[in-house]
């Protein structure tokens, strides 16, 4: 058994990441560093933006790639075929229910899905999973928030609901 599976079954809650289609390395460097911080396995849906190189990496700052668990994925059918277990929050502009208003205290695994940085989430996963999309609060004509940050106060709030699993 792998320390992360242990984790779960002590904790009854493990986060994942799920960015679909990142475009900028730099938030998506954020937001690895964040996983790592948390513990949380980041994934990320093709096609990216950047390339995953050593070279990019270096350039966007992401020299603790080496501290995160990371998987990359042709496509979101072929992540949710890998994946089709655990509770799924999707986080759009366009989502009916308020985060701060979803209970985050989950037994096994929460994946936490993300939409690139240009338009947000595909219509299409909106329109499939429409009652698992949330969004953050914002004042009216505020078009988004940058990906890393809404990425690092859902993860927090998240943790946060189910008392910190794991952190010191």
């Amino acid at each position: 058994m792998n320390p992360k599976e242990n984790e779960t079954e002590q904790n009854n809650f493990y986060a994942e990441v799920v960015l679909v289609e990142p475009e900028i390395p730099q938030n998506t460097g954020n937001i690895a560093r964040t996983c790592a911080a948390l513990g949380c396995r980041l994934h990320l849906i093709k096609p990216l933006g950047f390339l995953l190189s050593d070279r990019y990496l270096r350039r966007a700052g992401m020299d603790y790639w080496a501290d995160v668990e990371y998987q990359v994925h042709n496509n979101f059918k072929d992540f949710f075929n890998f994946h089709p277990d655990g509770r799924y929050l999707f986080f759009t502009r366009n989502g009916k229910k308020n985060f701060y208003d979803t209970d985050l205290n989950s037994k096994g695994k929460i994946y936490l899905v993300f939409g690139k940085e240009s338009t947000g989430l595909p219509e299409s996963l909106v329109t499939v999973f429409e009652e698992n999309c949330c969004r953050l609060p914002m004042r009216p004509g505020v078009r988004s928030l940058n990906l890393a940050s809404t990425v690092n106060t859902v993860l927090y709030e998240a943790f946060r609901q189910n008392n910190f699993p794991g952190l010191v």
